[in-house]
């Protein structure tokens, strides 16, 4: 075997690892499939960590996760599909970034190594085992990686951004009615 059929051959077992992981869990959160919650569940879940509306987010997330992981695996549309599948993975980093790095202690670990496994993919190719190389990437020009990298990490910017924003604010208002319990309580 080959350096490059080694490289090819570790491209394939990164993708169907990586992409098979992603469309496992965006099939949780579409179908509730694998234990999952479907889109009703996983639209609560969503609302309660900060993203609104919850079943808008689920499905994006959903099919972010689903599509980019069945494309990963697939090496079809690499930088398209790695581009959603991290952006999904970084919105899910945010949710445990609280917790510290460790997934152990509920920490973004887990999400952020899918999202750079993705992102290398994405940056990387799928390499000669892969539909992109036998469709003569069309779908996998160089171009489209800074321009599917570079839209995936504006718009992850801003929903990201807009759910911290949501979260501190009702963090903001729980204090302010404890606040005002404790005085009306205890007066001033």
């Amino acid at each position: 075997m080959t350096c490059y059929d080694r490289r090819d051959l570790g491209l394939l077992l990164l993708r169907l690892g990586t992409g098979g992981v992603l469309a496992a869990h965006g099939a949780q959160k579409l179908f509730g499939w694998f234990g999952g919650h479907g889109i009703e569940g996983t639209g609560q879940f969503m609302e309660s960590v900060g993203y609104a509306p919850g079943r808008p987010s689920a499905i994006a997330a959903g099919l972010a996760e689903t599509g980019g992981g069945a494309l990963l695996t697939l090496g079809l549309a690499t930088p398209a599909a790695g581009a959603a599948a991290a952006g999904a993975m970084v919105g899910a980093a945010a949710v445990h970034a609280p917790n510290g790095f460790f997934a152990m202690e509920g920490g973004y670990e887990y999400a952020a190594t899918l999202a750079l496994a993705a992102t290398g993919l994405a940056v990387g190719g799928p390499g000669r085992l892969s539909l992109d190389h036998a469709l003569g990437h069309v779908l996998d020009r160089g171009w489209m990686v800074p321009a599917a990298l570079g839209a995936t990490a504006a718009v992850t910017a801003l929903v990201v951004g807009a759910r911290n924003k949501r979260v501190r604010k009702a963090a903001q208002d729980e204090q302010e009615a404890l606040f005002a319990e404790e005085e009306a309580l205890f007066g001033k």
